[in-house]
């Protein structure tokens, strides 16, 4: 008797799951789904195993063509991206990595013998825009001028379940383009298939690595890799994420710069050490920033920050070339030249410039009296440093379009650079802008132990008087630090707007695979515990839902006969056999939802 309820229970529930994964489909969907189900009962696997061996890619096909030589026989694969019938000839697009070509197929070269059905069911019917498919036959022109593949066998690779948004076009007005940042940002893999330039943006971006990673390679340094989990946040002023590790049930940090574990490199004997990684700071996101974004940091014994610039200047003019051909970009309009040698500018000197202001010899107090004369929003928690950070980011930092090094920067705003050698009070530091925004950050770097540990002791005092960005000592760092570390220079270089410079892009989720995104909305839906309170059972649910009523007092002001007609005729449309209730059952669940 059991065993008969949990079977019953089982049908019932599965019958259940089929309604709302049906009623959860468009009607192309759906018309995929029996599409597939087709290929399977012709034998066809539509998801097959073995390797599909090709020789030979669009591009290639197109430029190695020549009208003398024999016909080419090749193999490709890729996306099938359109496709026009003409009775026992066809034409499709085939879209594989590297590009577009045309196949010519016919019934009779793709289906030699007495059965047609691959191209009379199969091509023609059951293949969808989107599906994978490979192509061996030989490659001609055709009467139109286009190079192309002829056919003579066709393979299904890949069946694909959803349909892709296809621009067309009518007297000159695109439909269905797919521009939606949100949707193309949360969507990449279809903004890949659909929109031109975006994969072109992607292979820029290895290009700036690969060159990046190959200049420093020729200058003789190390890549490493260091902790992403770190026990302190340290190496940059940031707010991080915190995690929780259960082994050792401690709180950590995903690291906000790869800066204090680099240096522990440098003391333990290399020469140069550089990492490409990751850094989280728990920030907002706006077209400059993501939480999670992609960082270079070197360290060079036995240099500083003047050697630095003239090697930063060296490494971006050689990406720049890589990528563009010419050491210029366009950018926002303006040509920007990544040509040496960049103008060089204090930071004091670059606010003086601006505003009219000096704060070489100011008190924090001064200092803070002209912020608010200038209306900007600044509290008592907030050091000199902070202070002039702030001024320079309102009045100066977009204003430097062409690559300037902005340098010697107070030493309240520098907790692990070197004073500066002639400039008391000031460090050996540079922030490298272009376009408006802080693309380097570089130091001398501080190898002095205790001038370091009181560094550190004034970040924890600015901590105290509520500055959630200011570094918590690193006792570890510390104690490498007194071992010995040789005169360094280090910087850090973010990837990400690197590529969007070298790009031409204006919005950092352009340059990012997969940027970090609000979470979907979603249509508000009342549970199925709620509409079984008016008395519609579970099974009900999901056909309210596609008929449009998504919440119980939807159908409050519906008449009773319209939304039997509306429910009853997803029922009756997408045949899913349920008896349906009478005109009075509407009403009284209308009845009820008012109640």
């Amino acid at each position: 008797m059991f065993r008969e309820f949990c079977c019953t229970f089982a049908a019932v529930y599965y019958t259940l799951f089929i309604y709302m994964n049906v009623l959860e489909l468009s009607e192309q969907e759906i018309g995929r789904r029996q599409s597939l189900e087709e290929l399977r009962a012709m034998g066809i696997n539509p998801y097959p195993a073995a390797e599909y061996v090709t020789d030979a890619f669009s591009t290639e096909i197109k430029e190695n063509f020549s009208d003398e030589a024999e016909p080419r026989q090749v193999s490709v694969a890729g996306r099938m991206m359109s496709r026009r019938v003409m009775g026992k000839a066809s034409f499709a697009e085939l879209q594989d990595s590297k590009g577009r070509i045309q196949v010519y197929i016919t019934r009779d070269d793709i289906c030699p013998g007495e059965n047609k059905d691959m191209y009379n069911a199969v091509f023609k019917r059951l293949l969808d825009i989107g599906d994978f498919i490979g192509v061996r036959g030989t490659v001609f022109r055709t009467q139109t001028g286009e190079i192309s593949v002829h056919a003579k066998e066709l393979t299904l690779l890949s069946k694909s379940l959803k349909p892709l948004p296809i621009v067309k076009y009518k007297d000159g007005v695109a439909y269905d383009k797919f521009d939606d940042p949100e949707l193309r940002y949360r969507q990449r893999y279809v903004d890949l298939i659909v929109n031109e330039g975006v994969k072109d943006t992607f292979l820029q971006r290895a290009t700036v690595l690969r060159t990046m990673r190959q200049v420093l390679d020729e200058a003789g340094y190390t890549e490493v890799e260091t902790p992403t989990l770190q026990m302190i946040a340290g190496g940059a002023s940031a707010r991080p994420f915190v995690t929780h590790f259960n082994a050792l049930n401690q709180d950590m940090y995903m690291r906000i710069a790869t800066e204090l574990y680099l240096k522990r490199l440098i003391v333990g004997g290399f020469e140069g050490v550089y990492e490409i990684g990751k850094n989280f700071r728990n920030e907002g996101m706006d077209r400059n920033h993501n939480p999670e974004f992609t960082c270079m940091e070197l360290y060079v014994q036995y240099k500083d920050y003047n050697w630095m610039m003239s090697f930063t200047e060296h490494l971006l003019e050689t990406i720049c070339i890589a990528v563009n051909g010419k050491p210029e970009r366009e950018i926002d309009g303006n040509i920007i030249s990544f040509k040496a040698p960049y103008r060089r500018l204090p930071i004091l000197d670059a606010i003086k410039e601006k505003t009219g202001f000096d704060c070489d010899g100011k008190t924090e107090e001064e200092i803070r009296a002209f912020c608010k004369e200038k209306g900007m929003d600044v509290d008592e928690t907030m050091g000199k440093g902070k202070l002039i950070d702030e001024l320079f980011g309102e009045f100066c930092e977009g204003t430097f379009i062409q690559p300037t090094f902005i340098t010697d920067y107070p030493v309240e705003m520098s907790p692990l650079t070197k004073m500066h050698r002639s400039k008391p009070g000031l460090t050996e530091r540079f922030e490298l802008m272009v376009n408006g925004k802080e693309l380097a950050n570089a130091y001398s770097e501080l190898n002095d132990p205790i001038d370091q540990e009181e560094r550190f002791k004034e970040q924890m005092r600015l901590a105290d008087k509520g500055d959630d960005e200011a570094m918590i000592i690193d006792q570890d760092f510390l104690r490498a630090l007194q071992y010995g570390m040789p005169p360094t220079s280090g910087i850090g270089i973010g990837i990400d707007r690197l590529v969007m410079l070298m790009t031409g892009k204006t919005f950092i989720q352009e340059v990012l695979f997969f940027p970090q995104m609000k979470p979907e909305k979603k249509a508000p839906k009342s549970t199925v515990a709620e509409w079984q309170e008016i008395g519609v059972t579970e099974e009900w649910v999901p056909l309210f839902n596609k008929a449009g009523y998504y919440l119980v007092q939807d159908i409050r002001d519906v008449k009773a006969q319209k939304l039997q007609m509306d429910v009853c005729g997803v029922n009756k449309k997408y045949k899913l056999g349920l008896e349906n209730p009478k005109v009075e059952q509407f009403q009284e669940w209308i009845d009820k939802a008012q109640a």
